[in-house]
């Protein structure tokens, strides 16, 4: 076979791989080659790099809140939500999940961070609309926040570099109950955020952030998923299905009794596999790891040999 029509048959390769090295590079952090190459946001880069092509607001790590007026009442009423955060961090509400249950922040909960969720990418939990109604209330007015909860960091507590997954959306932190200091803060791509009460920040989750509490005191946030804007009616359509179809997936509860997704579903004995390796020595995670490697390169030869099989 002539080596153009070859290139040309392995189209969806080159696509996946320019998409993969085009999130590796994109910022001024990135993470080293051999995690990137495993990193969920390799694995999404076709659908996150459609998102960033077609943004309608800039390709920037930290966006301009006054973009964004439809997200001023969560600012104007901060006090009336740290309230109700409060009384469920008093009560206890504040809480890792139990199960192994929670996919997109299942590894945040082994350093001392805590979540209660008002909703995620659906309905409102039922739990969140008993106990706290009235930030519930203020969320539900603004209808491109996808997804919502609080979220507490333990003092003396850390969260490693990673990206999100999904470009989708954007975050959005309101600072509830802070330290108040720049001991207490998230690195945007290299540049550092200190939570102040009251005040807020809207910021491209996947660009490489880490988040350090090297305070003595617990940081309590709103945290939020708003949809990315995004131009022509078909990219807003595809960010749409993704948004009620995909990620939805992932929903997970507060209490025993709510519903949990799919993919949380699937995850809990995932985690429980990977929590065992992780007991083992270094050998045997050496061992995942080129297990891993392999697992991808086959995958690769794979789709190598059914795109010229179709030829």
């Amino acid at each position: 076979m002539h080596p153009a029509m070859l290139a040309l048959k392995l189209w969806p390769l080159w696509l996946f791989a320019g998409s993969a090295t085009a999130v590796h590079f994109r910022g001024k952090v990135r993470h080293k080659l051999l995690r990137q190459i495993f990193d969920h946001s390799t694995f999404v880069a076709p659908y996150n790099c459609l998102m960033y092509l077609f943004s309608a607001v800039p390709n920037e790590p930290v966006q301009n809140l006054d973009d964004f007026p439809d997200l001023a009442p969560l600012k104007e009423n901060w006090q009336v939500i740290r309230d109700e955060a409060m009384r469920l961090y008093e009560a206890g509400h504040i809480k890792k999940a139990e199960n192994n249950n929670d996919l997109a922040f299942n590894t945040f909960f082994k350093r001392g961070w805590k979540r209660f969720y008002l909703k995620w990418y659906g309905d409102f939990l039922p739990s969140a609309k008993d106990l706290c109604p009235r930030t519930v209330e203020l969320v539900q007015s603004i209808p491109s926040v996808n997804a919502a909860l609080f979220t507490l960091m333990a003092p003396q507590s850390k969260l490693g570099a990673h990206r999100d997954p999904f470009a989708g959306s954007l975050r959005y932190h309101l600072g509830l109950k802070t330290p108040n200091s720049d001991q207490c803060r998230i690195y945007i791509d290299g540049e550092p955020y200190a939570w102040r009460d009251g005040e807020a920040i809207l910021f491209d989750e996947t660009y490489i952030h880490k988040v350090r509490n090297d305070t003595d005191e617990t940081r309590i946030i709103l945290f939020c998923d708003v949809t990315r804007p995004v131009r022509t009616p078909v990219m807003r359509a595809l960010n749409w299905f993704m948004i009620r179809y995909v990620v939805k997936a992932t929903q997970t509860q507060n209490t025993g009794t709510e519903k949990v997704g799919i993919l949380n579903r699937i995850s809990r004995y995932v985690f429980a596999i990977r929590e065992r390796f992780e007991s083992q020595n270094k050998a045997n995670k050496r061992l995942l790891t080129y297990a891993q490697l392999a697992g991808l390169l086959v995958l690769i030869g794979l789709l190598v040999f059914v795109t010229l099989r179709r030829g």
